[in-house]
Protein backbone atom coordinates (compact mmCIF):
# COMPACT_ATOMS: atom_id res chain seq x y z
CA UNK A 1 0.00 0.00 0.00
CA UNK A 2 1.71 3.46 -1.01
CA UNK A 3 0.90 6.13 1.59
CA UNK A 4 1.76 8.46 -1.08
CA UNK A 5 -2.04 8.19 -2.29
CA UNK A 6 -4.52 10.99 -1.99
CA UNK A 7 -7.93 10.39 -0.18
CA UNK A 8 -10.43 12.75 0.82
CA UNK A 9 -11.98 12.85 4.75
CA UNK A 10 -15.48 14.72 5.70
CA UNK A 11 -16.41 15.72 8.81
CA UNK A 12 -20.13 15.09 8.34
CA UNK A 13 -21.10 17.20 11.51
CA UNK A 14 -24.63 18.33 12.97
CA UNK A 15 -24.24 22.17 11.68
CA UNK A 16 -21.32 21.59 8.59
CA UNK A 17 -20.40 19.17 6.02
CA UNK A 18 -16.20 19.88 5.84
CA UNK A 19 -14.00 17.85 3.28
CA UNK A 20 -10.61 17.67 2.45
CA UNK A 21 -8.07 16.38 0.24
CA UNK A 22 -5.39 14.19 2.37
CA UNK A 23 -1.71 12.77 1.38
CA UNK A 24 -0.01 10.06 3.57
CA UNK A 25 1.69 12.86 5.75
CA UNK A 26 -1.72 14.33 6.66
CA UNK A 27 -1.21 17.36 5.14
CA UNK A 28 -4.55 19.38 3.67
CA UNK A 29 -4.42 19.75 -0.01
CA UNK A 30 -7.65 20.87 -0.64
CA UNK A 31 -10.93 21.47 1.18
CA UNK A 32 -14.75 22.20 0.63
CA UNK A 33 -17.50 23.00 3.23
CA UNK A 34 -21.28 22.96 3.21
CA UNK A 35 -23.97 23.08 5.49
CA UNK A 36 -25.61 19.71 6.62
CA UNK A 37 -28.64 19.18 5.19
CA UNK A 38 -31.53 18.21 7.68
CA UNK A 39 -32.95 15.12 5.58
CA UNK A 40 -31.32 12.09 4.27
CA UNK A 41 -31.71 12.23 0.69
CA UNK A 42 -30.22 16.18 0.89
CA UNK A 43 -27.49 14.80 2.82
CA UNK A 44 -26.25 12.05 0.58
CA UNK A 45 -26.73 14.37 -2.56
CA UNK A 46 -24.44 16.89 -0.63
CA UNK A 47 -21.54 14.11 -0.31
CA UNK A 48 -22.05 13.38 -3.57
CA UNK A 49 -21.69 16.49 -4.53
CA UNK A 50 -18.52 17.46 -2.08
CA UNK A 51 -16.60 14.22 -3.17
CA UNK A 52 -17.46 15.07 -6.69
CA UNK A 53 -15.81 18.13 -6.76
CA UNK A 54 -12.85 17.50 -4.64
CA UNK A 55 -12.29 14.24 -7.07
CA UNK A 56 -12.65 16.45 -10.04
CA UNK A 57 -9.77 18.46 -8.76
CA UNK A 58 -7.40 15.48 -7.14
CA UNK A 59 -6.62 12.28 -8.27
CA UNK A 60 -8.23 10.39 -5.38
CA UNK A 61 -8.02 6.55 -4.11
CA UNK A 62 -10.84 6.41 -1.17
CA UNK A 63 -13.37 8.24 1.26
CA UNK A 64 -13.36 8.26 4.65
CA UNK A 65 -16.32 9.42 6.48
CA UNK A 66 -16.02 10.99 10.26
CA UNK A 67 -19.21 10.42 11.69
CA UNK A 68 -21.11 12.42 14.90
CA UNK A 69 -23.04 8.79 15.96
CA UNK A 70 -23.50 5.24 17.24
CA UNK A 71 -22.10 2.85 13.79
CA UNK A 72 -21.82 -0.78 13.56
CA UNK A 73 -18.78 -2.92 14.85
CA UNK A 74 -17.86 -3.40 10.95
CA UNK A 75 -18.09 0.36 10.74
CA UNK A 76 -20.42 -0.09 7.73
CA UNK A 77 -23.71 1.60 8.72
CA UNK A 78 -24.99 3.99 11.02
CA UNK A 79 -26.75 3.13 13.91
CA UNK A 80 -28.13 6.45 15.68
CA UNK A 81 -26.68 9.80 15.23
CA UNK A 82 -28.52 12.69 17.26
CA UNK A 83 -27.44 15.22 14.63
CA UNK A 84 -28.13 13.76 12.16
CA UNK A 85 -30.83 11.97 9.83
CA UNK A 86 -29.51 8.92 9.67
CA UNK A 87 -30.55 5.93 11.39
CA UNK A 88 -30.02 2.01 10.63
CA UNK A 89 -28.63 3.24 7.76
CA UNK A 90 -25.84 1.69 5.61
CA UNK A 91 -23.70 4.46 4.47
CA UNK A 92 -20.72 3.00 3.42
CA UNK A 93 -22.45 0.73 0.67
CA UNK A 94 -24.90 3.01 -0.14
CA UNK A 95 -22.11 6.04 -0.72
CA UNK A 96 -19.33 3.83 -2.39
CA UNK A 97 -22.05 2.60 -5.07
CA UNK A 98 -22.76 6.09 -6.05
CA UNK A 99 -19.29 7.91 -6.14
CA UNK A 100 -17.18 4.48 -7.28
CA UNK A 101 -14.93 4.40 -4.58
CA UNK A 102 -14.12 2.66 -1.32
CA UNK A 103 -16.17 4.41 1.16
CA UNK A 104 -15.19 3.55 4.76
CA UNK A 105 -16.91 5.02 8.14
CA UNK A 106 -15.75 6.15 11.35
CA UNK A 107 -16.54 7.59 14.97
CA UNK A 108 -15.52 11.40 14.51
CA UNK A 109 -13.71 11.49 17.70
CA UNK A 110 -12.02 8.20 16.72
CA UNK A 111 -11.20 9.38 13.47
CA UNK A 112 -9.91 12.77 15.65
CA UNK A 113 -7.88 10.89 18.02
CA UNK A 114 -6.30 8.63 15.14
CA UNK A 115 -5.34 11.75 13.58
CA UNK A 116 -3.69 12.88 16.53
CA UNK A 117 -1.70 9.79 17.30
CA UNK A 118 -0.29 9.81 13.89
CA UNK A 119 0.61 13.34 13.09
CA UNK A 120 -0.21 15.38 16.44
CA UNK A 121 -0.63 15.39 19.90
CA UNK A 122 -0.80 12.11 20.99
CA UNK A 123 2.22 10.55 19.19
CA UNK A 124 3.89 8.21 20.93
CA UNK A 125 1.50 7.97 23.78
CA UNK A 126 0.34 4.61 24.99
CA UNK A 127 -3.09 5.76 26.79
CA UNK A 128 -5.04 8.66 25.38
CA UNK A 129 -8.42 10.31 25.79
CA UNK A 130 -9.87 12.62 23.03
CA UNK A 131 -12.89 14.75 23.95
CA UNK A 132 -14.39 16.29 20.72
CA UNK A 133 -16.07 19.41 21.17
CA UNK A 134 -18.22 21.19 19.15
CA UNK A 135 -21.84 21.15 18.57
CA UNK A 136 -21.97 18.30 20.77
CA UNK A 137 -19.09 15.49 22.61
CA UNK A 138 -17.43 13.14 21.25
CA UNK A 139 -15.05 10.78 22.38
CA UNK A 140 -12.07 8.23 21.85
CA UNK A 141 -9.85 5.87 23.81
CA UNK A 142 -6.18 4.82 22.38
CA UNK A 143 -4.42 2.06 23.95
CA UNK A 144 -1.05 1.77 22.17
CA UNK A 145 -2.15 3.12 19.10
CA UNK A 146 -5.49 0.81 18.88
CA UNK A 147 -8.67 2.56 19.07
CA UNK A 148 -11.15 0.75 22.29
CA UNK A 149 -14.61 0.50 20.81
CA UNK A 150 -15.70 -2.05 23.29
CA UNK A 151 -18.38 -5.12 22.60
CA UNK A 152 -20.52 -3.59 20.19
CA UNK A 153 -18.24 -0.63 18.51
CA UNK A 154 -20.29 2.31 20.68
CA UNK A 155 -17.52 3.28 23.45
CA UNK A 156 -16.72 5.68 25.17
CA UNK A 157 -19.31 7.86 24.60
CA UNK A 158 -19.19 10.34 27.19
CA UNK A 159 -21.25 13.23 25.77
CA UNK A 160 -24.12 11.02 26.90
CA UNK A 161 -22.90 11.15 30.45
CA UNK A 162 -25.83 12.05 32.76
CA UNK A 163 -24.21 15.08 34.84
CA UNK A 164 -27.06 17.37 35.83
CA UNK A 165 -30.31 14.98 36.66
CA UNK A 166 -32.90 16.37 35.15
CA UNK A 167 -30.90 18.85 33.18
CA UNK A 168 -30.82 20.60 30.37
CA UNK A 169 -33.13 18.33 27.49
CA UNK A 170 -30.25 16.77 25.03
CA UNK A 171 -31.16 15.53 21.07
CA UNK A 172 -30.30 12.15 22.56
CA UNK A 173 -33.72 11.68 24.93
CA UNK A 174 -32.07 12.39 27.88
CA UNK A 175 -31.29 15.45 30.26
CA UNK A 176 -28.36 16.55 31.44
CA UNK A 177 -26.00 15.27 29.22
CA UNK A 178 -22.50 16.48 29.81
CA UNK A 179 -22.32 18.10 26.00
CA UNK A 180 -25.44 19.87 27.31
CA UNK A 181 -23.33 22.09 29.30
CA UNK A 182 -19.48 21.53 27.41
CA UNK A 183 -20.10 22.13 23.77
CA UNK A 184 -20.46 24.87 20.87
CA UNK A 185 -24.35 24.53 22.10
CA UNK A 186 -24.08 24.35 25.28
CA UNK A 187 -22.17 27.75 25.58
CA UNK A 188 -25.25 29.63 23.51
CA UNK A 189 -27.36 28.16 26.31
CA UNK A 190 -25.39 29.13 29.01
CA UNK A 191 -25.25 32.85 27.57
CA UNK A 192 -29.07 32.68 27.60
CA UNK A 193 -29.09 31.66 31.02
CA UNK A 194 -27.00 34.33 31.98
CA UNK A 195 -28.83 37.21 30.03
CA UNK A 196 -32.08 35.83 32.00
CA UNK A 197 -30.49 35.84 35.38
CA UNK A 198 -29.27 39.49 34.42
CA UNK A 199 -28.22 41.23 31.15
CA UNK A 200 -25.17 42.79 31.69
CA UNK A 201 -25.64 46.98 30.39
CA UNK A 202 -21.84 47.28 29.50
CA UNK A 203 -21.70 44.19 27.28
CA UNK A 204 -21.83 45.04 23.58
CA UNK A 205 -22.71 41.49 23.01
CA UNK A 206 -26.03 41.80 24.66
CA UNK A 207 -27.02 44.70 22.98
CA UNK A 208 -26.16 42.37 19.94
CA UNK A 209 -27.89 40.21 20.63
CA UNK A 210 -31.03 42.62 21.78
CA UNK A 211 -30.76 43.95 18.48
CA UNK A 212 -30.38 40.48 16.48
CA UNK A 213 -31.22 37.41 18.32
CA UNK A 214 -29.80 35.07 15.76
CA UNK A 215 -25.91 36.78 16.30
CA UNK A 216 -25.41 34.65 19.40
CA UNK A 217 -23.58 31.66 18.22
CA UNK A 218 -21.11 29.73 19.99
CA UNK A 219 -18.46 31.18 17.68
CA UNK A 220 -19.40 34.80 18.42
CA UNK A 221 -19.41 34.09 22.00
CA UNK A 222 -15.67 32.59 21.94
CA UNK A 223 -14.66 36.25 19.62
CA UNK A 224 -16.60 38.33 22.44
CA UNK A 225 -14.63 36.94 25.03
CA UNK A 226 -11.51 37.03 23.03
CA UNK A 227 -12.49 41.29 23.24
CA UNK A 228 -12.70 40.91 27.13
CA UNK A 229 -16.38 40.99 26.92
CA UNK A 230 -18.02 40.44 30.54
CA UNK A 231 -21.22 38.05 28.92
CA UNK A 232 -18.99 36.15 26.80
CA UNK A 233 -16.01 35.72 29.57
CA UNK A 234 -18.62 34.80 31.98
CA UNK A 235 -20.32 31.93 29.74
CA UNK A 236 -16.51 31.05 28.68
CA UNK A 237 -15.67 30.49 32.69
CA UNK A 238 -18.95 28.35 32.85
CA UNK A 239 -17.93 26.57 30.08
CA UNK A 240 -14.23 25.80 31.38
CA UNK A 241 -15.79 24.83 34.77
CA UNK A 242 -17.79 21.56 33.20
CA UNK A 243 -15.14 20.82 31.01
CA UNK A 244 -12.80 20.76 33.63
CA UNK A 245 -15.38 18.43 35.52
CA UNK A 246 -16.31 16.22 33.36
CA UNK A 247 -12.47 15.53 32.32
CA UNK A 248 -12.00 14.90 36.16
CA UNK A 249 -14.53 12.02 35.44
CA UNK A 250 -13.00 10.38 32.52
CA UNK A 251 -9.70 10.48 34.56
CA UNK A 252 -11.13 8.67 37.26
CA UNK A 253 -12.74 6.40 34.68
CA UNK A 254 -9.61 5.83 32.49
CA UNK A 255 -6.83 7.06 34.26
CA UNK A 256 -4.97 8.15 30.88
CA UNK A 257 -1.56 9.73 30.34
CA UNK A 258 -2.95 12.13 28.12
CA UNK A 259 -5.80 14.03 27.14
CA UNK A 260 -6.59 15.99 24.04
CA UNK A 261 -9.55 18.77 23.67
CA UNK A 262 -10.29 18.49 20.07
CA UNK A 263 -13.34 20.05 18.23
CA UNK A 264 -14.53 22.96 17.01
CA UNK A 265 -13.70 24.44 20.13
CA UNK A 266 -10.11 23.67 20.34
CA UNK A 267 -9.01 27.35 18.42
CA UNK A 268 -10.14 28.95 21.31
CA UNK A 269 -8.60 26.76 23.80
CA UNK A 270 -6.30 29.71 25.45
CA UNK A 271 -9.62 31.28 26.16
CA UNK A 272 -11.03 27.92 28.34
CA UNK A 273 -8.06 24.93 28.81
CA UNK A 274 -5.67 27.21 32.10
CA UNK A 275 -9.03 27.21 33.48
CA UNK A 276 -10.58 23.73 33.06
CA UNK A 277 -7.14 22.62 34.50
CA UNK A 278 -7.41 24.09 37.45
CA UNK A 279 -11.03 22.70 37.86
CA UNK A 280 -10.13 19.13 36.48
CA UNK A 281 -7.09 18.83 39.35
CA UNK A 282 -9.46 20.10 41.89
CA UNK A 283 -12.44 17.43 41.36
CA UNK A 284 -9.90 14.61 40.48
CA UNK A 285 -10.44 11.76 42.92
CA UNK A 286 -7.23 11.25 44.80
CA UNK A 287 -5.81 14.94 44.23
CA UNK A 288 -2.57 15.52 45.55
CA UNK A 289 -2.10 11.69 45.78
CA UNK A 290 -1.72 10.71 41.93
CA UNK A 291 -0.26 12.02 38.60
CA UNK A 292 -2.46 14.28 36.31
CA UNK A 293 -2.75 13.54 32.98
CA UNK A 294 -1.34 16.45 30.88
CA UNK A 295 -4.37 18.09 28.93
CA UNK A 296 -3.41 19.38 25.53
CA UNK A 297 -5.37 21.47 22.63
CA UNK A 298 -5.42 19.04 19.30
CA UNK A 299 -2.67 19.96 16.92
CA UNK A 300 -4.86 19.45 14.24
CA UNK A 301 -7.31 21.66 15.81
CA UNK A 302 -10.74 21.38 13.80
CA UNK A 303 -9.57 19.39 10.88
CA UNK A 304 -8.61 16.26 12.96
CA UNK A 305 -11.80 14.17 12.40
CA UNK A 306 -11.38 15.01 8.29
CA UNK A 307 -7.60 14.19 8.62
CA UNK A 308 -8.03 10.85 10.89
CA UNK A 309 -11.05 9.81 8.56
CA UNK A 310 -8.54 10.21 5.52
CA UNK A 311 -6.11 8.27 6.97
CA UNK A 312 -8.44 5.55 7.78
CA UNK A 313 -9.37 5.22 4.26
CA UNK A 314 -6.04 5.14 2.78
CA UNK A 315 -4.63 2.18 5.25
CA UNK A 316 -8.42 0.36 5.55
CA UNK A 317 -9.04 0.48 1.68
CA UNK A 318 -5.41 -0.95 1.83
CA UNK A 319 -6.29 -3.76 4.44
CA UNK A 320 -3.38 -2.62 6.48
CA UNK A 321 -2.65 -1.31 9.95
CA UNK A 322 -3.73 -2.40 13.65
CA UNK A 323 -7.28 -0.49 13.04
CA UNK A 324 -8.71 -2.44 10.13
Amino acid sequence: MSTDRLTIGIDVGGTSIRAAVVDGTGTVVDTVRAPTPHSGRALDDALDRTVALLAGRNEVTAVGLAVAGFLTADRRVVRYAPHLPWADVPVAERMSARIGLPVVLEHDANAAAWAEYRFGAAAGVGTTVLVAVGTGIGAALLLDGVLFRGAHGIAPELGHLQVVPDGRPCACGKRGCWERYCSGTALVDTAIELLAAGPDRASQLTRDVAADPGALTGRRIAGAAQDGDPLAVAAMAEFARWLGLGLAMVADVFDPELVVVAGGVSGSASLFLDDARGHYAAALTGRGHRPLARVRAAHLGDAAGLVGAADLARHRSGRNGPND
